[in-house]
């Protein structure tokens, strides 16, 4: 499984942070903001506190973080410790950065969780089908097989106490791009929470992370797109509830696709099957407390379909929200767990 509609690869060079003070004589405490560019997308942050913060040193160390982070997982720079992991052949154990290791042992659960569905090693078949290009095209059966002996998760060991890492096939490459956002927002999180910061909500890409409420007491808002063809996509807003942190992530197909003679091949790749899903899940969102975790699954449920991903998203508790695209009316499911979840209350009534 790789990258969603607004998971791009983690393909930009951080750009400057910009910081804005929202005050009001009538409102306080003031609310921050802080936002910028980075892995190919757009970041948004707020936060408040009772107590004066320092933002000079909150804005070096977010940037600081988001150098890290691209140095270490980014797959458009050749200097980045992924991508001289993925040019190199050698089978010996190696050094490997702490968000990669971090990422590694979700992909892992995810990976075993799915049955082999998710699996951030699928670069080739990626490519083959023209989503990194951008030259589609259907491949021939046996080049799909072959593109299917260059990948496979089980070929990447770990060694936890070493901090290790090492590709028991040469040419195997990895792509941890799917969890890249999710990871990102909870490192930026953490860097508020270093600094005191106990209410914030931190957005990149569109999936966040959410602590606290905001400055008046009401609760912080966030809302999941319902895709709908031929018209403005229409909003489901939830109220975070649950204050010590919630995370929403929202993958999504409609966005990227191609057609070949009458038939339309989205950008989710099967890595158990090597060819796109032909199910008509169009959209998944996922809450959790953990933004890297519900990024990998809200990937992951875009492989699974409706029937299969609901049943993984009731087995593991999980709070889901899934958009089908079934003729002109899409059709929504949800898991037990988002009928009953205490994270989220949804707003009625708007």
């Amino acid at each position: 499984m790789l990258s969603t509609s607004r998971h791009s690869i983690i393909a930009a060079p951080v750009c400057g942070l910009a910081l804005v003070l929202l005050s009001g004589c009538d409102r306080p405490p003031a609310l921050h903001v802080a936002e910028g560019q980075a892995q190919g997308t757009s970041y948004h942050i707020k936060w408040w506190s009772e107590d004066q913060s320092d933002d000079k040193a909150i804005a070096g160390d977010m940037s600081d973080t988001l150098k890290r982070i691209d140095q270490a997982i980014s797959t458009y720079r050749d200097d980045s410790w992924l991508a001289r992991f993925n040019q190199g052949t050698s089978t010996d154990w190696q050094k490997a950065p702490g968000s990669v290791l971090a990422l590694l042992h979700i992909a892992r659960d995810v990976n075993r969780q799915s049955g082999g569905c998710y699996d951030p090693t699928i670069a080739p078949l990626f490519r083959l089908w023209g989503f990194q290009t951008h030259q589609f095209h259907v491949p021939t059966d046996a080049d799909i097989s072959s593109a299917l002996t260059h990948t496979g998760l089980q070929h990447i060991e770990v060694n936890t106490n070493t901090g290790e890492i090492r590709k028991t096939r040469p040419d195997l490459s990895l792509d941890l791009s799917s969890m890249g956002e999710g990871y990102t927002i909870e490192q930026l999180a953490d860097v508020l929470q270093q600094h005191g910061i106990t209410n914030y909500l931190v957005e990149m890409g569109g999936d966040l992370f959410a602590r606290g409420h905001k400055p008046d007491g009401s609760a912080w808002r966030v809302g999941i797109e319902k895709p709908q063809q031929g018209a403005p996509a229409s909003q489901r807003a939830f109220d975070i509830t649950q204050q010590d942190g919630v995370s929403l992530n929202t993958s999504g197909t409609y966005r990227r696709h191609f057609d070949e003679q009458g038939k339309t091949y989205g950008h989710i790749i099967d890595a158990r099957t090597g060819r796109p899903v032909t199910h008509h899940l169009v959209s998944a969102s996922v809450f959790g407390t953990r933004p890297a975790l519900t990024d990998a699954w809200a990937t992951t449920l875009l492989c699974l379909g409706p029937k299969e991903g609901l049943a993984a998203a009731n087995q593991l508790n999980m709070p889901v929200y899934l958009v089908e695209k079934k003729g002109q009316t899409p059709v929504t499911h949800e898991s037990n767990a988002l009928k009953n979840t205490p994270l989220v209350s949804e707003v009625t009534g708007n």
